[in-house]
């Protein structure tokens, strides 16, 4: 059975010039999900949240939208603006396992509330005709929270739940909790995803062959740690290109000068490319060295430096 790999939504770091650029240079992946689109009780959507979704922003790939509320009516809202823009799906968030979205009972802090969990889709289904898709975590206290929400979640034609194989309270620490996503295939009707610590060509094939069910994978952090890893997937691969590194600095530089056009000053740049060395860096021969040389750059030419420098450490150790 063919493999979907879908890229998970990170805050932050998955927007349209990353999925982009991603997509040119690595591939691999079948469909991007957009990062949330939060309302905070306005009924308004944020400039770049537009910018995400734009059809002009996202000509060369799937893209689904998620929206993350406990508001039926704010789920409506984001439904007629995502169906505006021409999208058919709107993917909605009970996953985000940060405290500050979760003491507002959103996110993964909503799952143990099955009761409100109905009033939305009840309204999304009755007054739109939007396709809705859940992403989830296993409950915020327990894994015992998601297998409460199945009975309703089973009364609506949903498309599928793509499931993070821990509980919210977690945050990404200690183990996934595989026996626990069993439960959830024994426990719905639903077409379930699999998403969490797909982290190397080896940690998929374990998934894989332990749910031989599940066709359709899901990942977060690992895709950016190492972009190359979607693609070493599909071709059934643990050898990385002979120009990886090349490659790499190519993207970088790609998203480097989209966010520094698009963000104001050094320290906004300098912010955003440290988020994502803190995945970058996984993939080198030091990751520790690698960030925290990242880090002590104090300014854009200094980290254009260490950049080069790290780029050209990385082409001769894997030349030798």
């Amino acid at each position: 059975m063919a493999s979907t790999l879908l890229s998970s939504p990170l805050q932050g770091f998955t927007d349209f010039r990353f999925r982009n650029a991603f997509n040119h240079y690595f591939g691999g992946i079948d469909t991007f999900y957009a990062p949330y689109i939060r309302l905070n009780g306005k009924l308004k959507i944020k400039q770049s949240y537009q910018n995400d979704l734009l059809p002009e922003n996202n000509t060369t790939l799937e893209v689904i939208p998620q929206v993350m509320t406990n508001d039926p009516d704010e789920f409506l809202f984001v439904v007629k603006y995502v169906q505006s823009l021409g999208y058919k799906e709107l993917n909605w968030n009970l996953g985000c396992p940060y405290p500050m979205v979760t003491k507002s009972g959103m996110g993964s802090g909503l799952i143990c509330n099955p009761a409100k969990i109905n009033e939305v889709l009840h309204k999304a289904h009755n007054e739109t005709d939007i396709l809705v898709s859940m992403k989830m975590r296993m409950g915020y206290e327990n894994a015992q929270e998601i297998l409460e929400t199945f009975p309703v979640l089973d009364s609506y034609p949903l498309k599928n739940i793509a499931i993070h194989a821990r509980i919210g309270k977690q945050l990404y620490k200690g183990p996934v909790d595989l026996d626990a996503f069993e439960e959830c295939i024994r426990s719905t009707k639903h077409k379930l995803y699999y998403n969490g610590d797909i982290t190397s060509v080896s940690a998929f094939k374990a998934i894989k062959e332990r749910f031989s069910t599940i066709d359709h994978f899901m990942i977060g952090r690992g895709l950016i740690a190492d972009p190359f890893l979607p693609s070493m997937i599909k071709n059934n691969t643990t050898k990385y290109p002979e120009n990886r590194w090349s490659i790499f600095a190519e993207f970088h530089d790609t998203i480097y000068q989209q966010y520094d056009e698009y963000l104001s000053g050094p320290t906004p740049i300098k912010m955003k490319m440290l988020g994502f060395w803190e995945f970058f860096s996984q993939s080198t021969s030091n990751p520790q060295k690698t960030y925290k040389a990242i880090k002590k750059a104090s300014n854009p030419v200094k980290y254009r430096q260490e950049v080069d420098l790290i780029i050209n450490t990385e082409k001769k150790i894997t030349s030798i």
